[in-house]
């Protein structure tokens, strides 16, 4: 018995709940921003760094087998002179976009921010010598763009991780892992303090040590003494855990996992995000042409509205600082949808019903929405199910004209015949 309790208590100590903000109580701000948050339902993600240099993804050095120390050379000739952060807000803007999430470090260890930490940074490092990071913020704020950082717990260079090494009772087996945390905490400290409105941190690379002993404890609760009311994520791929504000989801809606990362990823309480690329990868990649067509990332955005998350579409910049046409012709054309349609997104929560066969369901106060995004096998009608509410009117939402309807056992039926044709969703409205 004494061993079943002994091996029970260590299994405790290397769960991450154990390591986790024990105790949190969200100050009112958070509260507040996690509300606002639900309510912006549409992101930029920025996947951004030296490794673009190269034009074959994020993860180059990795896939590449590149020494770490002649992929730091890469560093000597990143100098993105055409980078400029209105552009890149301008273009969040007119995609209908509400907050940007950009890559401040990833997992080659290179930080695209002014450290003091460490001099393998993009001011001190490179000829460009200049601080985008701040750029866009300073940008963000100017137009009303919220902007989130990604951090990356993962680093494959720094001496102190020790990148592969065996992890024995919650640290590596070589380095200093008290090193590394509080070489984290410190640059996260710098990324809160030292740029504007900074209302998010979006974690990456737990997954690569899921029984180190992160110290969120620690890590969690510095974020939220600096920033009460910034909102934490980890792409860990698991349920939360006690300290962050919101759950993300790695190319996956919520409760799915064709991907295979979310297999441990029970929903929790929290605000939720999904995240996907463009095409098929997150840094730039030159060859990859599999590009997503408007519709699918129209389509992935209601769908996410329907499960009451937001979507995080990301961009790969090239190694000048541009991104290229092919996403900034796709975003503009997200955007005329939005304009239009933008009502039955925003400010809508989800989970109203569980999705049909033919689409999905928003709703904001006394108002439905429901998007018809798939052929539909009865000819002319949908099924709401469940529908509790008696409507005052069921229309057309682009033209206003009015369905035919009725309920029943079933839930709620509208007669579709009279939406106008839409390729991409046609949208009934519904108040009650």
């Amino acid at each position: 018995m004494r061993k079943l309790l002994r091996f029970i208590l260590i299994l405790l100590c290397f769960s991450p709940a154990a390591w986790a903000q024990q105790g949190y109580k969200p100050s009112e701000s958070n509260l507040k921003a996690r509300e606002h948050f639900k309510d912006m339902k549409f992101g930029l993600f920025i996947h951004w760094g030296i490794y673009s240099t190269l034009g074959d993804g994020e993860w180059v050095m990795d896939t590449r087998k590149i020494p770490y120390n002649d992929y730091k050379r890469l560093a000597d000739f990143f100098n993105p002179q055409a980078f400029n952060a209105k552009e890149w807000v301008d273009l969040a803007k007119r995609a209908g976009m509400k907050y940007i999430t950009v890559t401040s470090r990833h997992h080659d260890g290179f930080s695209m921010f002014d450290t003091k930490q460490s001099d393998y940074n993009i001011v001190k490092a490179t000829p460009y010598k200049r601080d985008p990071m701040k750029e866009l913020a300073e940008e963000c704020q100017k137009q009303g763009i919220e902007l989130r950082f990604y951090y990356s717990l993962l680093d494959w260079g720094r001496a102190d991780y020790a990148f592969k090494s065996p992890i024995v009772n919650g640290v590596p087996e070589k380095g200093d892992w008290n090193s590394y945390i509080n070489f984290m905490k410190a640059q996260l400290t710098e990324l809160i303090t030292n740029y504007p409105g900074v209302k998010g941190i979006w974690f990456d690379g737990h997954w690569d040590r899921k029984n180190a002993n992160w110290h969120y404890d620690e890590i969690y609760g510095l974020i939220h003494k600096l920033g009460p009311d910034i909102m934490i994520g980890n792409n860990h791929h698991l349920a939360p855990i006690p300290g962050e504000d919101f759950q993300a989801f790695e190319k996956d809606l919520p409760g799915n996992n064709k991907t295979g990362f979310s297999g441990d990823a029970k929903i929790g309480d929290l605000p939720l995000e999904t995240c996907e690329t463009m095409n098929g990868s997150w840094g730039f990649n030159i060859n990859d042409r599999n590009y997503k067509s408007v519709k699918e990332l129209v389509h992935y955005l209601v769908n996410a509205a329907g499960l009451d998350a937001n979507f995080l579409l990301n961009v790969g910049p090239m190694p000048n600082g541009k991104i290229q046409p092919e996403f900034v012709d796709t975003l503009g054309k997200i955007g005329a949808w939005i304009d239009k349609n933008g009502e039955t997104i925003y400010g809508t929560r989800g989970y109203l019903v569980k999705a049909q066969a033919w689409g999905t369901v928003t709703a904001k106060g006394k108002t439905v929405y429901a998007h018809v995004l798939n052929p539909v096998k009865d000819g002319n009608q949908i099924v709401i199910p469940d529908f509790k509410f008696k409507p005052k009117s069921v229309t057309a939402f682009n033209g206003g004209a009015k369905l035919k309807y009725k309920k029943d056992k079933s839930g709620l039926i509208v007669y579709i015949d009279q939406l106008p044709a839409d390729e991409i969703d046609r949208i009934v409205k519904i108040t009650y």
